[in-house]
């Protein structure tokens, strides 16, 4: 992995990782990331940064509902910093906080199109279910990770 500071993330990081998703996606994904992600959870977030730039995020929490249950909502790596394994490390990170707070399953969804996050989860251990129809309402098919920490 190249050199990279990984911290927590704050509310104000927002602002940066808004300005590069869509651009990182290819396409516009930016909806599925509302502000109130890094206002309520940037405690259970990370930021990657090289040389002052952003390079990656993850967006995580801790269900409030379901109490051995964490969750990866957003992870972005900048394309340039892809397959040098800053998204293993943010992940890594993430599980060690999930440990910390007595979680013990780690949850997250993508669509069925996303074969690069599709296989990425499968290689770092998640169970990887068929799409599932209608799981974000109709005709909104996802497939879900779930991995045992």
């Amino acid at each position: 992995m190249l050199d990279h500071d990984v911290r927590t993330a704050t509310p104000q990081d927002y602002d940066a990782i808004a300005a590069v998703v869509d651009e990182w996606w290819g396409r516009p994904v930016l909806p599925l990331l509302p502000r109130l992600f890094l206002d309520h959870f940037h405690r259970t977030s990370f930021v990657a940064e090289a040389e002052g730039e952003l390079t990656g995020f993850l967006i995580g929490l801790l269900s409030p509902s379901l109490a051995d249950e964490a969750y990866i909502h957003f992870v972005g790596v900048s394309p340039a910093m892809r397959a040098n394994g800053l998204a293993r490390h943010l992940y890594e990170r993430f599980f060690d906080l999930a440990r910390e707070h007595r979680r013990h399953v780690v949850k997250a969804i993508t669509s069925p199109v996303n074969e690069t996050s599709i296989a990425f989860h499968g290689g770092m251990g998640f169970t990887v279910s068929p799409p599932i129809p209608d799981y974000n309402g109709p005709g909104r098919d996802l497939v879900t990770f779930e991995r045992t920490i």
